[in-house]
Order: structure tokens, then C-alpha cells, then sequence
């Protein structure tokens, strides 16, 4: 990693819960919902950050879990959290490219997914996803997502900007659908999550970081989209996309 903007966000989001929206009950409620998950199922969590969605769901199933994200200090945090609450020898930790997270064919009953699949788009995600599930196997997926057909001027630009292949649900749906996969719910993470569990934390962070001016533009931009989520954050959010392979 040499680009100093993506020096710049890692520093700023080591050490924080979550590295985006997400809120853990919400997580729980959504994993009760896959009724006919297998009983011992193999997991693995794509994009993982420092482990918020991987920690949990290594707790919950007592179940090893494929962790992989593509920097290597967030794992690190994540291990280390890990080994506080006694379950690091459940968590499998990789240094990869979620594009190519180097996980077998057939080999997962759940992939889960918080806010990285933008990375590569949505779509391209899903696709290349879907060949790792088995028969049956959920894909729990979150993507910012447009919850109207008519945002307000600043979000639709702000976002045509950061994120071009934005969609609404009834366009992720078809994604998902493209990608082989069968939508079984569309589950709104509440606004609340976005500004309670991320915004608030990464803004004590940005409070203590800003002054250099290296990091200004990097800093701007983190406030900027925290203050259009406060401002229109019954326009736009993310959305859990839960999936099953046919």
C-alpha cells in the first residue's frame, strides 16, 4: 500500500468497531432469519475489516470463519480482538483481494458481506462470488443503496461522484438475480446504525486527527458524507441483501 489517501483512511479506521454501517443486533436478527442455514456451517466473512461481522459470527455459530480483507493492519486489529474474547483460534485470517479471496468452489453454506462488495461493484461481486456457495448456501450482502426513486439533488450528486453503480433495491435485486442467486429478503439497516455505530466514532477520530495538512482532503471528505447521511439519510442507506443459491 503506497497510495497516502488509503494510508490516510486506514489510520483513521484502525482500532474503530466498524469500518462502516452496521449495527450488531441487526446482524443477529438477520442470521436468525436463515432457517435452513446448515447446522455446522462453513463461513467465511469478505472484506472483514477489523471483525466486527467475522467476531460475531465466530461467536455465535462456534464455528471457524474465513476472514479476508486486503489490508493487513485491520486484520491485525481484528486478531487481536479476537484473542480477547477467546476465539481467535476460530478466525482464519487472509491478506487477499476480495475479488480473488482464494476460498474452493462449493465449499460455503454462508458468505457474509458488510459494506465492501462496493469495492468492486456489486454486481461483479456477486458474480464472482456466487460459484463459492454450496447448493443452499446464503450470501448476506450490505450495499449502500438508494431508497428513492428521487434523491435530493446534493446526495444523487455527491454519490454519482463516490460511487457511480449506486443502485436502488429493485436494481440490486436484479443484480443478485443476474449473479444465479435467489433474494430471499432485502433488510434495511436503520439510520441510526450509519450515525450511532460509525459516523459518531470515526468523527471523535477525525476530531483528533485533522490539522495536518496531508490529511485534509481525506479527512473533508469522511465529514462531507457523515453530514449528507444526517442530512439525507431517508433518501439512501444500506440495505442487507440475503441470498441463497438455488
Amino acid at each position: 500500500m503506497n497510495d497516502p489517501s488509503v494510508e490516510m483512511l486506514v489510520a483513521l479506521h484502525r482500532g474503530l468497531h466498524r469500518l462502516g454501517p452496521g449495527d450488531d443486533a441487526f446482524s443477529q436478527a438477520v442470521l436468525d432469519g436463515l432457517h435452513d442455514l446448515a447446522p455446522e456451517p462453513a463461513i467465511a466473512d469478505l472484506g472483514c475489516g477489523t471483525g466486527a461481522g467475522a467476531l460475531l459470527l465466530a461467536s455465535r455459530f462456534r464455528r471457524p470463519v474465513i476472514a479476508v480483507d486486503d489490508q493487513q493492519a485491520f486484520l491485525d486489529d481484528m486478531m487481536a480482538r479476537a484473542a480477547r474474547m477467546g476465539c481467535a483460534s476460530l478466525i482464519d485470517a487472509r491478506c487477499a483481494d476480495i475479488a480473488a479471496p482464494g476460498i474452493a468452489r462449493t465449499s460455503l453454506d454462508l458468505l457474509w458481506s458488510e459494506g465492501a462488495a462496493y469495492a468492486i461493484g456489486f454486481g461483479h461481486a456477486l458474480r464472482v462470488w456466487r460459484p463459492l456457495l454450496r447448493p443452499g448456501g446464503y450470501a448476506v450482502v450490505s450495499e449502500l443503496t438508494w431508497f428513492t426513486a428521487d434523491p435530493p439533488a446534493e446526495a444523487r450528486a455527491y454519490w454519482a461522484d463516490a460511487y457511480p453503480g449506486m443502485g436502488d433495491e429493485a436494481v440490486n435485486r436484479g443484480r443478485a438475480e443476474a449473479a444465479g442467486l435467489v433474494v430471499r429478503d432485502v433488510l434495511r439497516l436503520p439510520a441510526v446504525a450509519w450515525q450511532r455505530n460509525y459516523a459518531d466514532p470515526l468523527g471523535v477520530r477525525l476530531d483528533a486527527g485533522a490539522g495536518e495538512p496531508s490529511d485534509t482532503s481525506v479527512i473533508d471528505e469522511c465529514r462531507r458524507e457523515a453530514d449528507l447521511q444526517r442530512r439525507f439519510g431517508q433518501s439512501f442507506g444500506y440495505a442487507f441483501y440475503v441470498l441463497q443459491a438455488p
